[in-house]
């Protein structure tokens, strides 16, 4: 159950259930009681999914309440088919154990992905009290399995006999990783130790849905509503879309700023308005920080002690420690090491951005001292100033619909993707707005997969932008192919209205469609060896925002809205004279979340106040007062909502080292982004083969050797030391 297990056993995957083999790999039957049974070929959230290609989620028959039957009978039946592995009474084999754990849990993986959509696409006040209901019963069963002394000693006898098994490199990383995982999820503790590490997976299992829960309230609840005497400097697009947005909400003739980053970030930077700019800027920042029902600050802490006693059960010092284990970053130290050395010119650069601000706003008689929420405004009018770039001049050029045609591009040109819509209706989906499409080989038309896009911002939506994989690739029972998801958050344009998005939107949808291209490209043989570790997963979908200000994206996508007219070369080359503006705000912004994702999870926790903890520990890293963290703590949903990102965030900066580096290896190849043997190169050693290969052996084998933070450091036009940047 790779989705469900993520948290537990990283990228393994435990999907199917088990068919007929020879002998020495035959595992006996699972057996199902009657109400499991009847819920398994039943319920729509159970059964096999239909359609070509090895069918699609049905989300046309998607049903809340069908939601806990399906997960309660999912998960009984998997762990029948666990205990059938484990108990089995022939010789452990890799196929009897590690092939049949691929097998199991089929059921339950398509539940999951129906919770997945109810969870981040479309949460209601009933999905969220299933969901709290769910949480710890999942869990439990997450325990049953890495806590199962049998099934653990079956992987052990095998890892322990590798040299006789002669397995094949791939089944070897597999082998690998089930095993280390189950070390590093408490498998061989016993007793009380045991019990209560199963008991503190549960209790984190509660308070990360409470965190969840908590920060969508509160991006639900606050609306900031406008006047038509209050919309002075903002564009035209957005007011139109909050014209519409208050209308949905019950405001008629208003205007409605939602408690999003997608509906705050314009506004920050447009409206000239100061007080409703710091009134926005409040309501966004003091998410889950404002001492209601709704606070996150005693949910931090809780969880917090539980993560540090957990891993002290297992030997380890801090949760950090643990956490890094299957890393790029060796230790804590490797990726506090990196951050610092980045975070030192980028607040020198941020204090100089800030000190621009501070003489514009003299020059216009403005007596103010720079605040946060001034922070994005007067960015925004020094770069008219420096670059006479106006962002607004971007977006006529920039619609939503002409940037996926421009992505199917480059995924044709570096990949040999085509990309076809499905007919609507062909494919269930689970909103009117979702689109489909089919994905195949360029040379051989062979079918690789379907890529849905769900686009717009909605009630119950979580914030942001992510990828999803409702289905992962494998060939170990025949080939399955994959069904990859991208979702973003922009404000829907009023009707008839073109979608035009910013620049920074324009290199997210690129950022997230990478995510996409990355499961599209697999090749792996088993499910398993999909995903892949978390501060290297980021660089291939970072890699891709290169190639958005290629010429041949520009010149063929880049085109005004109405005329047709290509973006003129003047703008493209302020675009790329401004390329290092604003960095000592972004990289302070991102560096002061990362950061104190690291110190709070390399600290003993106890007595911690996260409010306190925050305003200490930025104020001795030097945090500019003008720079809020990109996500506060109370905020922090990466870290406090899962353990995905949890003593991980700085794996952005990890990936982005690599990006730079590899991206200078295409201005070093003949043909530059596009040079083709490079390309293929890259693809064959950074993205089909995902979590087989170790990350480090496959940036090598892509670059002939590590990478360096020098190229980082010259991408963001920070100095870059004399002497050698030093090898990760």
């Amino acid at each position: 159950m790779r989705r469900l297990l993520l948290s537990s056993l990283s990228a393994i995957a435990l999907l199917a259930a088990c068919g007929p083999a020879e002998d020495l790999t035959t595992v006996p039957a699972a057996t199902y009681d009657e109400a499991t049974t009847a819920q398994l070929t039943s319920n729509p959230l159970l059964v096999e999914w239909t359609g070509k290609h090895g069918g699609q989620p049905a989300f046309d028959k998607m049903d809340l309440a069908q939601l806990k039957p399906a997960m309660e009978a999912g998960m009984a039946a998997h762990l029948a088919e666990i205990d059938a592995i484990a108990n089995n009474p022939a010789k452990a084999s890799f196929e009897n154990t590690i092939v049949a754990m691929e097998r199991a849990g089929e059921a339950l993986d398509r539940a999951m992905t129906y919770y997945g959509i109810w969870s981040s696409n479309l949460s209601t006040p009933e999905f969220r009290s299933t969901q709290a209901e769910m949480a710890p019963k999942l869990s439990e069963y997450q325990s049953k399995i890495t806590q199962n002394g049998a099934l653990f000693a079956r992987v052990k006898a095998l890892h322990d006999d590798q040299a006789n098994l002669k397995l094949t490199p791939h089944q070897a990383r597999l082998l690998k990783l089930v095993y280390d995982r189950f070390q590093l999820n408490g498998a061989e503790l016993t007793g009380e130790k045991r019990d209560r590490y199963a008991a503190i997976n549960k209790e984190l299992a509660e308070l990360h849905t409470r965190f969840s829960n908590n920060l969508l309230a509160d991006e639900e609840g606050w609306v900031t509503y406008l006047t038509p005497a209050q919309v002075g400097g903002l564009p035209a697009s957005y007011v139109a879309s909050a014209k519409a947005t208050a209308a949905d909400l019950g405001k008629p003739g208003m205007f409605a700023v939602t408690n999003t980053r997608s509906s705050m970030d314009p506004f920050l930077t447009y409206s000239t308005e100061r007080k409703l700019r710091e009134q926005v800027w409040r309501n966004y920042y003091s998410r889950g920080d404002n001492g209601d029902e709704h606070d996150n600050n005693a949910v931090i802490a809780q969880i917090l002690k539980l993560r540090h006693e957990r891993v002290g059960l297992l030997g380890y010092k801090t949760y950090a420690d643990w956490q890094l284990q299957d890393n790029m970053a060796p230790d804590p130290a490797a990726a506090t090491a990196l951050m610092e050395a980045v975070w030192r010119p980028a607040v020198v650069r941020a204090k100089e951005e800030i000190a621009d601000m501070q003489a514009l706003a003299a020059t216009e008689g403005v007596k103010i001292t720079i605040e946060p929420w001034d922070y994005r405004f007067y960015a925004e009018k020094v770069r008219k100033a420096k670059y006479d770039l106006d962002g607004e001049q971007l977006k006529p050029y920039l619609q939503l619909d002409k940037l996926r045609e421009a992505m199917f591009f480059v995924a044709g040109e570096l990949f040999g993707f085509n990309f076809a819509a499905v007919p609507a209706g062909a494919i269930p989906v689970f909103h009117p707005d979702v689109g489909v499409w089919e994905v195949t080989d360029k040379a051989s038309g062979k079918h690789l997969g379907y890529w849905y896009l769900d686009p717009y911002a909605r009630q119950g939506k979580r914030s942001g932008a992510w990828a999803s994989s409702y289905r992962s690739h494998s060939t170990f029972d025949g080939p399955v192919t994959t069904l990859s998801s991208n979702n973003s958050n922009f404000v829907k344009p009023a009707p008839g209205e073109p979608l035009l998005i910013s620049f920074d939107d324009a290199e997210t949808f690129f950022h997230e469609f990478g995510h996409a291209l990355h499961g599209l490209s697999s090749t792996v043989e088993y499910t398993g060896l999909n995903g892949g570790v978390r501060d290297y997963t980021e660089f291939h979908s970072q890699l891709l925002e290169r190639w958005l200000l290629t010429d041949q994206v520009v010149d063929k996508y880049f085109r005004h809205y109405q005329t047709g007219e290509p973006m003129p070369k003047e703008l493209i080359d302020k675009i790329n004279k401004a390329a290092t503006f604003n960095q000592g705000f972004q990289t302070v912004e991102f560096l002061g979340s990362a950061i104190m994702d690291m110190r709070y999870h390399t600290v003993d926790p106890a007595n911690l106040d996260p409010r306190t903890f925050e305003k200490e520990e930025l104020a001795k890293l030097g945090m500019p007062k003008e720079i809020p963290m990109r996500h506060r703590s109370p905020q922090f949903g990466h870290v406090f909502s899962s353990e995905g990102y949890a003593a991980g965030y700085y794996g952005y900066l990890w990936a982005e080292v690599l990006t730079a580096d590899a991206a200078e290896a295409f201005v070093e190849a003949p043909g530059g982004l596009y040079d083709k043997e490079l390309a293929q190169k890259m693809v064959a050693n950074l993205f089909t083969v995902r979590n087989a290969v170790d990350p480090g052996e496959a940036y090598r084998a892509f670059r002939g050797r590590d990478a360096t933070p020098d190229a980082l450091l010259r991408d963001r036009g920070f100095p870059v030391p004399t002497a050698p940047g030093g090898q990760q």
